[in-house]
């Protein structure tokens, strides 16, 4: 019989929580669990209940998003109790990565499973992440995406694309296996984990299980090719892209200007002008799908989510044109051949 506690952030997402706990009570098999549930009321309170019942239980459950499964995983490192995750945020990162099912009841049923392994996990500062964490241009919009006071996908774009297209590139130094480089970069994210969250791959071949951070570079590019690096964030072709750079490392150090912002698990922080990342093997063990691919869907959740999709690609086009394209076309300074490049583009990559 496994002690299982479910820490529930009641603000993660958009999901109504009182149906994520009937989810749970329904499904949960008490003949494997003897389950509990508490709820977070504070920032950082997800942290304090975990660390509270650390060593005492056989599985903790972070029902919330990135910045909750942040807060569960780092009071449970080297404490030999397991993380569960129920993903209800707006990005899922490290859940999508470990192929944790999005829908609650499938999502109860990997934790009745309750298969478990060691998992690696990253410290910036000291900080612990489990997902990515970085500085430049993703950092930025972290920190835009928390002023903006509106969760999810949508206001996550609509973010990148009003504000993106002012943020300057900076310079940083970067060491790492006792080499130093100097690269003029948008962003530089390192990761254990192969995405940011909603299927956004910064490190498409990130792993949680090798004892490597994958550290990932991308250099200045002009506003056309914009749409291209887009593509391939979503397709896991990003490393293809020639203004990447990738490096596996155990620690790398990094070194900018001045102090600014940089981000944990998509969270913003503000942090000093040297950055050590570092990798910790095999320090955080998880609840994890064993099953091989993707556990299917039901088929109407299949039907679903097809229309979620055909939603969502309305509201980007119509969201990347009112942000891009309008405020090309009052650029003074752009040729016609330009914008007719731009726009027979986007229409190659709509029909990709």
């Amino acid at each position: 019989m496994h002690k299982t506690l479910f820490i529930i952030n009641p603000k993660a997402g958009t999901a109504r929580k009182d149906m994520v706990e009937n989810a749970i009570q329904e499904h949960i098999d008490r003949t494997r669990h003897e389950a509990s549930i508490e709820y977070t009321t504070h920032a950082g309170h997800a942290a304090e209940i975990a660390r509270e019942h650390a060593g005492k239980v056989d599985i903790i459950v972070a029902v919330g998003g990135d910045g909750t499964v942040n807060e569960v995983a780092r009071s449970l490192v080297h404490a030999g109790t397991a993380l569960g995750i129920i993903p209800c945020g707006s990005g899922n990162g490290l859940a999508r990565h470990l192929r944790i099912p999005m829908d609650v009841a499938e999502a109860v049923e990997l934790i009745n499973e309750a298969v478990t392994d060691d998992l690696d996990y990253g410290r910036i500062n000291g900080e612990a992440f489990f997902c990515t964490c970085g500085v430049g241009f993703d950092a930025f919009i972290s920190m835009k995406f928390a002023e903006a006071g509106k969760r999810g996908l949508a206001t996550y774009i609509e973010k990148t694309l009003q504000d993106g297209l002012s943020y300057k590139p900076e310079v940083y130094q970067i060491e790492l296996d006792g080499e130093n480089e100097t690269y003029e970069a948008f962003l530089i994210a390192c990761a254990n984990a192969s995405q940011y969250g909603n299927n956004a791959y910064i490190a498409p071949d990130a792993s949680t299980r090798d004892g490597l951070l994958d550290v990932t570079v991308l250099t200045p590019f002009s506003a056309l090719e914009a749409p291209q690096i887009v593509v391939q964030l979503f397709n896991r072709q990003l490393t293809k892209n020639s203004h990447v750079r990738v490096f596996r490392t155990k620690h790398v150090r990094i070194t900018r200007k001045s102090a600014g912002p940089a981000h944990i698990d998509g969270d913003p922080v503000e942090m000093g002008e040297r950055l050590d990342v570092e990798l910790i093997p095999r320090g955080l063990r998880a609840v994890v799908n064993s099953h091989p691919g993707h556990r299917p869907l039901m088929f109407p959740k299949v039907q679903a989510m097809g229309r979620d999709i055909e939603t969502f690609n309305h509201e980007l086009e119509e969201t990347f044109f009112r942000n891009v394209i309008e405020p090309f076309q009052k650029m003074e300074n752009l040729r016609v051949s330009d914008l007719r490049m731009f726009r027979q583009l986007m229409e190659r990559l709509r029909k990709q």
